[in-house]
Formats: C-alpha cells, sequence, structure tokens
C-alpha cells in the first residue's frame, strides 16, 4: 500500500470535548485508551501510556524519511537494517545473554535540525512499515507537539486498513503552524525542550506510543 496523507481537521464537536482535560496518571489507569482522550492531555507525557507488547499487530516501522515539499531537499532520513543472515557463524557474536534489554529501546528519537527547519511551512514525512499476520483496520496516527508545557500543534492522520503480512508507504504531509518569533528564540535556545508523542490506535484502541524531542540550534 502507498498513499498520501494529510492530518484531519478537528470537528467542533470534538474541540468542546478537548477543553475537558485529563491527566496522563488517569489514562495510565486504563485499560483501554482512545484517540480523544489523548486529545485532552493539556502536556507532554513523561510516561509510556501503553506497554511495547500491546501491539499485537506485529507493526514495524522500517523506514522515515522527512523533506521540505518546497524544494524536495531531504532533511532527514533513517532506516532499519536488515535482518542478518541466519545461517553465519555465530562464534564471533559477543555473549548478550547477561545483558538487561530496555524494553523502549526504539520507542524514542532524538531529531537535531537547524534553525531554518523552524521557517518551513510544509514538509513531508515518508514512513514504511511491515504488518504482521492480523489485518488491521482504522490504522491512525495522532502525534503531538509541545514547547515545555504550550502545545505547538496536533497532527491526525488516517493510514485505513492494511492488509496481514504486508509492507506499506505513506506520506504524511505536515502543515506547521506560524510562531512568532520570541518562541522561535526560545525553541532555538532550549535545544530538545520541544517534545512529541506519536499515538497509534487501531479500532481506536492505542496499541503503541513513541516519543521524539528536538533542537533547532545545529550549525549555530
Amino acid at each position: 500500500m502507498s498513499c498520501v496523507r494529510k492530518s484531519l481537521k478537528t470537528p467542533d464537536a470534538l474541540r468542546s470535548r478537548q477543553a475537558e482535560e485529563v491527566t496522563e496518571e488517569a489514562l495510565a489507569m486504563k485499560g483501554s485508551i482512545s484517540p480523544e482522550e489523548v486529545l485532552r492531555l493539556p502536556r507532554i507525557t513523561e510516561n509510556y501510556l501503553c506497554a511495547p507488547d500491546a501491539n499485537v499487530y506485529e507493526i514495524d516501522f522500517t523506514r522515515f524519511k522527512i523533506r521540505d515539499l518546497e524544494t524536495g531537499t531531504i532533511l532527514f532520513e533513517i532506516a532499519k537494517p536488515p535482518p542478518t543472515d541466519s545461517n553465519s557463524d555465530l562464534e564471533d557474536e559477543p555473549d548478550h545473554e547477561n545483558e538487561e534489554v530496555d524494553p523502549n529501546a526504539g520507542r524514542f528519537v532524538r531529531y537535531q535540525f537547524t534553525p531554518q527547519f523552524l521557517k518551513l511551512k510544509t514538509v513531508g514525512a515518508t514512513v514504511e512499515f511491515t504488518i504482521g499476520s492480523k489485518a488491521v483496520n482504522n490504522f491512525r496516527m495522532i502525534e503531538r507537539h509541545f514547547f515545555r508545557d504550550k502545545l505547538l500543534k496536533s497532527f491526525d492522520f488516517e493510514f485505513g486498513f492494511c492488509i496481514p503480512n504486508s509492507k506499506n508507504t505513506c506520506e504524511h504531509i505536515y502543515e506547521f503552524p506560524t510562531l512568532s518569533p520570541d518562541l522561535v528564540r526560545e525553541m532555538i535556545e532550549h535545544p530538545f525542550e520541544t517534545r512529541s508523542d506519536s499515538f497509534y490506535f487501531v479500532d481506536d484502541r492505542l496499541i503503541m506510543h513513541n516519543k521524539a524531542d528536538y533542537s533547532y540550534d545545529g550549525g549555530i
């Protein structure tokens, strides 16, 4: 599957419900979290709202690219290494048996951009991902960007239906808000205090939660 998606518009009725804020602690106690609930969070989360094993659909993101839509310039690109040959000689492999594995490894990304990034109006984020043996219905991502406790913008994208055992590519179109010069200066002077939560849902149930932080002082 290949697609291009723009962020969904928030209905007026939902904006009204978003005024009723919900705490991260309250959501963490729930067995199931909906899109409407994460949209009511007033600030960035400090912890993950679901465990890695909530991803029962085995959704695996394998490649990610950000480009400036006006110029086509690639601003960031990363790909997951291909699987190693299972028949290769394992004698030279280091012994990791006693090493503690971080269950949240792979759920956090740190981005480092130049101040010019904050002048961009529209960027495209292309993601490639694979699906396990279960069909995925109503796959949706809500991404919320904050500087400190100020919400900069929420992005809401629908992937739609994904067939089992498929490889998919989708480009999300991000239309950035206009930021005041004072806010831009603050974001540049305080790297990694701009953060985001990415919530992924299947049939309106949270199944993945990733985090990122950002600096805009590259080259200074």
